[in-house]
């Protein structure tokens, strides 16, 4: 079994034993989380659904992102990955949501924001926080691991919150 198919199984589980629906903002990963969570038959009893928003506009349009926030600090960027998580919820009724933005090359880097900048945004029940990564490898290799790591992160959240032993 895949580090990805253990970290589903594992959301599923909290999610499934806590009641709660969960869903994603994704950018960088084009989807990608998605679909590890849809990999698993009867997702949907826990995953809501979720918002692929590459444009900055879809981002403002279907997310609830201000454009303030992506003009000043662009769509890399905590307030950004906050904003889409919350947008995310909002959108799809779910409970929590896991958000993703980032640059996962091989191109589009800049000296603040290289190649492999990834910020990664939970929501939770309206409370939301973020956390910015530095992955390596191709983009293939930014892409898996962001995934990996927004659904271990949705995992910690849940489990801080008390949703899990």
């Amino acid at each position: 079994m895949t580090d990805s198919k253990r970290l589903v199984a594992a959301l599923a589980q909290v999610l499934l034993g806590s009641g709660l629906r969960c869903a994603t903002a994704e950018s960088c990963t084009g989807g990608l989380i998605g679909s590890f969570l849809t990999e698993l038959p009867g997702s949907s009893e826990w995953y809501a659904g979720g918002v692929i928003s590459y444009a900055n506009s879809v981002k403002e349009d279907l997310l609830s992102v201000r454009k303030e926030d992506l003009e000043k600090d662009g769509a890399v960027s905590e307030a950004v990955v906050r904003q889409m998580a919350l947008g995310a919820c909002k959108a799809t009724g779910a409970d929590a949501a896991m958000s993703v933005s980032g640059v996962a090359g091989p191109g589009g880097g800049t000296p603040e924001k290289p190649v492999g900048t990834v910020w990664l945004g939970w929501a939770l029940h309206g409370e939301s926080r973020a956390k910015v990564w530095h992955f390596s490898g191709s983009r293939r290799d930014v892409r898996r691991q962001a995934a990996c790591a927004a659904i271990e992160g949705m995992l910690s959240l849940l489990r801080e919150f008390g949703m899990s032993k």
